[in-house]
């Protein structure tokens, strides 16, 4: 095996052997550990960064006090929203980009310490805990200067989404030894599976205990445990289940994972010679250069699906109209296929090769984002099939509803294998025993150019006066992301 060029240039870092490769499969007793921990994880991000708590603290809280202050009485009722809903988004993008910013420059030191230093759980363990902290007192989170402050709000939301960044990268530095290396996609798959298994088992809890007695009195007359939708307890009560569920989850990960730390290692000396190995690697990065290829041909393509699943949302609501019940069994329905995908892509990438892989399932994401653009409220295919009724229920009554629905399935699919292919690709390239270090990379990889996607939306949309353009140039960067990972040169497969 080759020796890594920044570990032999450097002799302060010499280290103790560390393990680098582990033992069975994903249903083996490590490989599902560490997969069982997305289970415990992943809702926080599904339920509160993306489908229920943002959205409920950017339009009732942020816009609706706005409105309630009489700062926007000049305006016309329809400019007044506009602008209360503006102000709501804008406060979210403020959390996601100073969370971003704090994340990007510390997790590469992180992850390089996390390489050289002792057991990582007691590291992992503090970051979980201040997530179940920080998610626990969103249940304080009510409009009308009730409860915690909006810059309370917006510290927990920045706290907890650093420390879900910087669990990410502790969790993904024990990936290489959760399992053979020819099993390591398989594992990763799974535990993307389980995690949005476990959101959808969430969501479905929130729709029938909740939303559904509140709108249609089935399954129940009322909403259960007293929980109150005028009062967003719903939305609120988010927090404390997200906290609750990793608490509980995270435990069989604990006791079962394997930990690539050793025993007695300094931590200081870990920071301080990972610090030092962090710029030597960015300085020398022509030695690793398909791997940095990979990291940037990332930045381009992650920023891209990143605004497809956000942007997404929002063309859902303007051009189809849906309602919260509607978007809430979008939220269900996405995450039940994004636990296939999982699944789906460690499969393909055992077929096929991991950037054959990848490479698939962005040329999925693009052409069947170009065809969920073609769908209105009018006509679907750029007007080639006329919309119609399909049937009276609640829910989704009319062809493009679930024409719209069904495509949803593909880019759950596609977007959740991609990410289980992107991190079995980083795993093989990276040098053995450093792969914390470049999975901080990784993890910069995807939030340092998360302004490009909205930013191309914005300008493009401006341009055309079509809001569908503006999503369409979303695709410049999958193209550029896709055309760098082709010239990236993989490792001959072993067996």
């Amino acid at each position: 095996m080759a020796t890594d060029p920044a570990l032999a240039a450097n002799p302060l870092a010499n280290q103790p052997v560390r393990a680098s490769k582990g033992e069975g499969g994903a249903l083996g007793k490590t490989g599902f550990a560490w997969a069982v921990f997305e289970w415990a994880r992943n809702p926080y991000y599904i339920l509160i960064v993306i489908y229920i708590f943002a959205p409920y603290f950017a339009r009732d809280i942020i816009g609706a006090d706005l409105l309630a202050s009489g700062a926007l009485d000049g305006l016309p009722p329809d400019k007044a929203l506009a602008a209360a809903n503006a102000q709501g988004q804008a406060t979210i993008a403020s959390v996601t980009k100073w969370a971003g910013f704090i994340a990007a420059m510390t997790a590469p030191f992180l992850g390089a310490a996390l390489d050289r230093g002792g057991p990582l759980k007691p590291i992992l363990g503090l970051f979980l805990g201040s997530i179940v902290i920080c998610s626990s007192m969103l249940w304080f989170a009510m409009p009308g200067g009730q409860g915690l402050s909006v810059g309370t709000i917006m510290a927990l939301l920045v706290i907890a989404y650093v420390s879900y960044t910087y669990s990410e990268v502790t969790h993904n530095a024990m990936l290489s030894v959760a399992g053979e290396p020819k099993r390591l996609a398989m594992i990763s798959g799974l535990g993307l599976g389980l995690g949005n298994g476990a959101a959808t088992l969430i969501f479905l809890a929130i729709a029938l205990l909740f939303v559904l007695p509140a709108t249609t009195g089935w399954p129940f007359a009322t909403p259960q445990f007293g929980v109150d939708l005028a009062k967003f307890e719903h939305a609120r009560l988010a927090g404390p289940i997200c906290a609750a569920w990793l608490a509980l989850f995270s435990i069989p990960f604990f006791l079962n994972a394997r930990d690539p730390g050793v025993p007695g290692a300094s931590w200081p000396k870990a920071f301080r010679e990972g610090a030092a190995s962090v710029w030597r690697t960015l300085r020398a990065a022509s030695q690793y250069r398909q791997l940095m290829k990979f990291l940037v041909a990332r930045m381009f393509y992650a920023d891209a699906m990143a605004a497809l699943l956000a942007l997404g949302a929002v063309y859902v609501a303007l051009f189809l109209g849906w309602d919260f019940l509607e978007m809430l069994c979008y939220a269900i329905f996405a995450s039940a296929c994004a636990f296939a995908g999982g699944i789906f892509g460690g499969w393909l990438e055992n077929r096929i090769g991991v950037k054959r892989a990848l490479v698939v399932e962005i040329l999925a994401m693009v052409a069947t984002g170009l065809v969920q653009l073609s769908i209105t409220q009018e006509s679907l295919f750029l007007g080639l099939v006329e919309n119609r009724e399909v049937w009276t229920g609640p829910v989704f009554p009319t062809l493009s509803d679930i024409v719209y629905l069904s495509l949803i399935s593909v880019v759950a699919v596609t977007a959740t294998a991609s990410i289980s292919s992107g991190r079995t690709m980083l795993v093989t390239l990276a040098p053995p025993g450093r792969s914390g270090e470049f999975f901080g990379l990784y993890a910069i990889a995807g939030t340092i150019t998360v302004w490009m996607g909205p930013l191309l939306v914005e300008q493009f949309t401006l341009w055309s006066g079509d809001q569908r353009v503006g999503m369409v140039s979303i695709n410049l960067l999958f193209f550029i992301g896709l055309g760098v990972l082709l010239t990236v040169r993989m490792p001959e497969r072993t067996t």
